[in-house]
């Protein structure tokens, strides 16, 4: 028996293949988000700035928060410039980026959405896909950085 729609989206997005994205970014201290266990890694701040800023892009399909963005000098969405300043701002970006992969989930529900041709001129459901992979690539790198300073798993 094969997945629904719905389901098939909340495996791509919430919970499937690796751990629940809420119980993955759960657990750290100030000092864990932003800890570099090496010069050839981002933090996990860091990852999770830059994945968020760019779902942020594709949630919401303005193309001029792209060209604010871009207006504003900066190169597009990389890394941020510092780390974070104090546990509050983790816990806002770790929010931002659970309320985007809900806003993510909501869109998934209309298949009119899905079929629109977003701002960038793919459909919706292509760029959706997009930043599944997107999403996985730099959680798979927060849970390595997790492995390396001995805060995974996320105790319970």
């Amino acid at each position: 028996m094969g997945l629904n729609d719905y389901e098939k989206w909340d495996h791509l997005f919430i919970r499937g293949e690796y751990a629940e994205r809420e119980k993955l970014l759960s657990g750290l201290t100030l000092d864990e988000v932003n800890a570099l266990p090496s010069e050839k890694l981002h933090s996990i701040y860091y990852e999770l700035w830059h994945i968020t800023k760019w779902q942020s892009f594709v949630v919401n399909n303005d193309p001029g928060e792209y060209d604010r963005w871009i207006s504003s000098g900066k190169q597009f969405p990389q890394f941020p410039e510092k780390p974070a300043d104090s546990y509050n701002e983790w816990e806002e970006l770790k929010n931002e980026f659970l309320s985007g992969l809900k806003k993510a989930m909501k869109l998934t529900r209309s298949p009119e959405i899905l079929a629109g041709i977003a701002a960038d001129g793919y459909t919706m459901e292509d760029n959706l896909l997009s930043l599944a992979l997107h999403n996985a690539y730099h959680l798979g790198k927060i849970v390595a950085v997790r492995q390396m300073i001995y805060a995974w798993p996320p105790k319970e």
